[in-house]
């Protein structure tokens, strides 16, 4: 797979965090919620654990789209 340039990964960054982010929290919702109805509700520790392993799953195949984000371009002449 071809590196992305720093512009590239800002722009994907930005994409991600608009559109997919809210995308996944729906999804993610919604998955909640089936599991509520499927098991008759979950207690709140477990409910809590469901959302915060969510919220850490969606980061792992973002993770080389946003490192070096927020640093200066190192592309940029001095």
């Amino acid at each position: 797979m071809p590196k992305l340039s720093y512009k590239a990964r800002r722009r994907w960054s930005l994409i991600v965090l608009l559109v997919g982010l809210p995308l996944y929290i729906v999804v993610a919702v919604n998955f909640t919620d089936w599991l509520r109805a499927r098991y008759d509700g979950l207690p709140v520790l477990v409910e809590l654990l469901v959302f915060v392993g969510l919220g850490f799953l969606w980061m792992l195949p973002m993770k080389s789209v946003f490192i070096g984000v927020g640093k200066e371009d190192p592309d940029k002449e001095p």
